[in-house]
């Protein structure tokens, strides 16, 4: 039985949520069998208005589904062209989509509303938290507001019948407190927590359980990469790239060809999808090689090298 508490000014609701409703440091499909097709499309739809900038650095665990500031190299693309990019995907067979990285709420709302139409089975929407009065929620959409760790806002989006989840940024002086707090205050069962955690700049500097951290149970791991297999990442200006946040690496030019002869044909992306442990220096003799999560992102942004290994945490 649920019992209540006082966190600040508010009374809620303790309800211990299911281990799977709460994800921690890595992306959520970090821990799913890998197939080498398909499965995720995350979607940017602008420069974006989020704390993190790409001149400086994103040092987010999670950054990958959360709103950043970009640099675009040209006119972004148009609503008419976006639905030409997700009826591809559908037709490949993908089924997940993340909407986020976009200059105002109204456009975040009506891509959300072309993805509904043009049947997208799982739509996640990622908006800032301090847009909320702003976004024109419909059913169907899984609605996800990204804050830095806050309790009472935590506590409010919680509240909210049609908020799905919260993606919450902490420090690692945070992590612990906030993890605590999330496993006593949380929403219905289909609500849940994305805990993402910002890397200091250099290994030297880490001051928590990377271990830990980085811990999962990925059955497909020996096969695929546990992040990226399956993901492919669009740009606001047309790009596609096998991480959002590997900027540099492009795959394709979706003013040149469709997104559906880009992922059909590239072999580069598939080598990102296949890219395990066995295949990075310094990795492939670690005997945890299969079950630590790996952020290329995070560290192609330490060391500049695509298979660095910036943040391994064994001697």
């Amino acid at each position: 039985m649920a019992e209540s508490t006082k966190v600040g000014s508010m009374v809620v609701l303790q309800a211990k949520p299911k281990v799977e409703d709460v994800f921690v440091g890595k992306p959520p499909w970090s821990e799913l069998p890998h197939a080498g097709t398909l499965e995720r499309l995350i979607l940017q739809l602008g420069a974006g208005k989020g704390k993190f900038n790409e001149l400086y650095g994103i040092p987010r665990s999670i950054g990958c589904i959360g709103n950043n500031q970009f640099i675009l190299r040209r006119e972004k693309l148009r609503e008419s062209e976006i639905e030409g990019i997700l009826r591809d995907f559908k037709s490949m067979g993908g089924t997940e989509v993340w909407i986020t990285n976009y200059d105002s709420p109204e456009e975040l709302n009506r891509v959300a509303r072309i993805a509904f139409k043009v049947g997208i089975e799982e739509i996640k929407a990622v908006f800032l938290f301090e847009d909320i009065e702003r976004i024109d929620p419909i059913d169907g959409i899984e609605y996800i507001a990204e804050l830095e760790y806050d309790p009472d806002a935590i506590i409010s989006a919680a509240m909210k019948l049609w908020i799905r989840g919260v993606l919450v940024i902490v420090t690692p002086e945070e992590l612990k407190e906030a993890g605590d707090f999330i496993q006593k205050v949380k929403g219905d069962d289909d609500f849940n927590v994305y805990i993402d955690v910002l890397y200091p700049k250099s290994l030297r500097h880490v001051n928590f359980n990377l271990i830990e951290l980085r811990r999962i149970a990925n059955p497909t791991s020996t096969k695929y990469h546990d992040c990226l297999a399956g993901t492919v990442a669009v740009t606001a200006d047309g790009f596609v790239l096998p991480c959002p946040l590997l900027r540099n690496t492009i795959i394709g030019d979706l003013r040149e060809k469709s997104f559906k002869w880009i992922v059909g044909k590239s072999k580069k992306l598939r080598e990102f999808w296949s890219m395990t442990k066995d295949k990075i220096e310094g990795c492939s003799t670690c005997p945890f090689r299969y079950v630590c999560h790996d952020c290329r992102a995070l560290e192609y942004q330490a060391s500049g090298d695509i298979r660095g290994i910036e943040y391994c945490p064994m001697p």
